[in-house]
């Protein structure tokens, strides 16, 4: 299977027969991130991290003081 990073451009070859590959083929929310770019993010994200001023929003809904 043919797949197109979504960051780079580069395109790679991937089997037919590993996860990401039936993810993409059955679910087109997904996106392939190659490998360079997916350590790069992973690198500078935890840098981030690290310098304590990041801060991870969750969406997380309130509960119902009815309940």
């Amino acid at each position: 299977m043919r797949v197109k990073c979504v960051l780079c451009d580069k395109i790679d070859k991937i089997d037919d027969h590993i996860l990401i590959a039936k993810r993409l083929r059955n679910r087109p929310i997904h996106t392939y991130m190659c490998d360079s770019c997916q350590e790069r993010i992973t690198l500078r994200t935890n840098e981030r991290k690290s310098t304590g001023s990041f801060i991870l929003r969750n969406s997380k809904e309130k509960e119902s003081e009815w309940i």
